[in-house]
């Protein structure tokens, strides 16, 4: 991640942290919803596609770590690491720090 990425990163996720927690996950959850992330998921999930509540208990760990939270982010977004998922590469990069944050939240 080149340094300006870096600064926005901090940026977002620190004002994140100003929105109450509520508000902050319908809006995320809404994205979800409107990028169609809960038709692959969704409970149940879509084959071997893990759900939303299984991500964020293997993701927890990651709670509060800016600088992972944002590589995973970037990697969601940009990498081929799933296997060039359409849906994820049409996120936008804070789209995808948004829900990467939201599911180390615990996707609720």
């Amino acid at each position: 991640m080149n340094h300006a990425a870096g600064l926005t990163t901090t940026f977002l996720l620190s004002m994140l942290m100003c929105v109450p927690m509520s508000s902050w996950a319908q809006n995320v959850s809404s994205i979800a919803l409107d990028k169609g992330c809960y038709n692959c998921h969704g409970n149940p999930p879509r084959k071997n596609t893990p759900s939303f509540d299984q991500l964020a208990e293997t993701l927890a760990k990651y709670r509060g770590q800016t600088k992972v939270i944002a590589d995973l982010a970037e990697k969601l977004h940009k990498e081929h690491v799933f296997g060039g998922i359409k849906a994820h590469e049409q996120l936008s990069p804070e789209q995808a720090l948004l829900l990467v944050t939201w599911i180390t939240e615990g996707a609720k």
